[in-house]
């Protein structure tokens, strides 16, 4: 039996009625508002943890690991169970039950706990780092993060490595683009669970296209009229775009010259304010006309606001993923591996994707959404093609020295 799904810790009174919007226009299990970005209000967006609170759990660095010194032990065979740690509103729901999940259940025999636990990376981080870098269990079999945690935490050796044989439907079904991370190659110790992009959106209610990210940072018209994202490789990374400078790969001198635009940026007044999820009310009111922007939290916009829009910028778009990983000293990697295996059939996938409204990371879903939601199908925002992922870039991944300086850097600027 599913256990734990409504776990809902950090949400403000506007994300609760946000969701409330959503179940009133959908369903128990139609489209919702967005995931990732309604936990980004919980965390960052509001000032839930200050700046302070933020960097020290992203301060602290960890103890090391390594296969060899901390051993794992695989009960699969005799414990049909496992503890799954996502993130809230990020997979099918039908009122309180979690039809995909219960259904693995069902085939498997395997009993699910499923918490809603991460409500922020660097929240998550700071729960389990005495754990792992002590090599003690964390009571969690399966953990999504998003990729820089994933980075970091498998930089410090505490994941355990993933046997592709073992999920024939990940080896077959994973997009050619999600193959090869730099931080994790051949996907060794994660496999992606749902992608996104950062891009920007308007109200063509109250303005025009914007279409690049100089235009939204610049033109008269817009002037205290937009916001931007207090996510800092979001943000930056458009950023470093402006000034010439590759946000996958770029110099401390690079990033001062980023932050000194951003800081231009800030003082001229063109930005009303900096954002998590809660963009999405003032851009449907115009209160705002244009904004950095969240792929899944425009669909869901535009079921009820067809004046919403989502632009690739000229700079291109932002490409990031929330990845599955087994820690250390759990003791269900074979359970793990039957479910992440499981949600990579592109039947189980789609019904998922049309739910939570991101990139699914699934080859075929597209084929198999037809029977789930047909409006779904052809979606560029779920089912990019190679073409559309031609201008896509990843923010460079940083040593958690240096993303302590440079995420302090960025909230003075930002005034978070």
């Amino acid at each position: 039996m599913v256990k734990g799904r409504h776990d809902r810790h950090g949400d403000t009174a506007l994300d609760r009625l946000a969701r409330e919007v959503a179940r009133g226009m959908y369903g128990q299990g139609g489209p919702s508002f967005s995931r990732r970005g309604l936990l980004r209000t919980a965390g960052v967006g509001t000032m839930a943890l200050s700046s302070g609170g933020l960097l020290a759990a992203c301060g602290t660095s960890g103890t090391k690991q390594s296969a060899e010194e901390c051993v794992s032990k695989d009960l699969s065979t005799t414990e049909k169970k496992l503890t799954w740690s996502n993130w809230p509103l990020y997979i099918d729901e039908k009122g309180k039950s979690l039809p995909t999940l219960e259904a693995f259940e069902s085939q498997t025999g395997i009993d699910v706990t499923y918490n809603t636990d991460v409500n922020d990376n660097s929240q998550f981080f700071a729960k389990v780092r005495n754990q792992l870098g002590a090599c003690e269990p964390t009571e969690r079999d399966i953990v999504v993060l998003t990729d820089w945690m994933a980075a970091r935490m498998i930089g410090l050796g505490w994941i355990q490595e993933l046997d592709m044989k073992a999920m024939p439907n990940v080896e077959a079904n994973l997009v050619d683009t999600l193959r090869e991370p730099e931080w994790d190659p051949g996907r060794k110790y994660s496999v992606p669970w749902q992608s996104g992009l950062t891009g920007i959106a308007y109200n063509s209610k109250f303005t025009g296209e914007v279409s690049s990210f100089e235009e939204l940072v610049t033109r008269a018209d817009l002037k205290g009229k937009i916001s931007m994202l207090t996510e800092m490789g979001d943000t930056m990374g458009f950023m470093l775009k402006l000034t010439g400078a590759d946000p996958s790969d770029f110099s401390d001198d690079e990033w001062g010259a980023a932050l000194a635009r951003l800081e231009e940026i800030v003082a001229s007044g063109q930005v009303r304010r900096f954002t998590g999820n809660d963009y999405t009310g003032a851009l449907n009111k115009g209160d705002i006309v244009a904004c950095e922007a969240w792929s899944g939290d425009v669909i869901a916009m535009q079921y009820d606001n067809p004046d919403i829009k989502f632009v690739t910028p000229e700079e291109g778009l932002a490409l990031w993923s929330d990845n599955m990983m087994v820690p250390n000293k759990a003791d269900h990697l074979g359970n793990a591996q039957e479910l992440i295996n499981y949600y990579y059939d592109p039947e189980v996938a789609a019904k998922v994707s049309a739910w939570v409204n991101y990139i699914c990371p699934v080859q075929g879903t597209e084929d198999a959404m037809a029977e789930v939601d047909e409006s779904l199908v052809g979606n560029p925002l779920i089912f990019p093609t190679s073409t559309d992922l031609e201008t896509t870039f990843a923010f460079k991944n940083l040593d958690s020295k240096v993303r302590e300086g440079y995420e302090k850097e960025f909230n003075q600027v930002i005034g978070a």
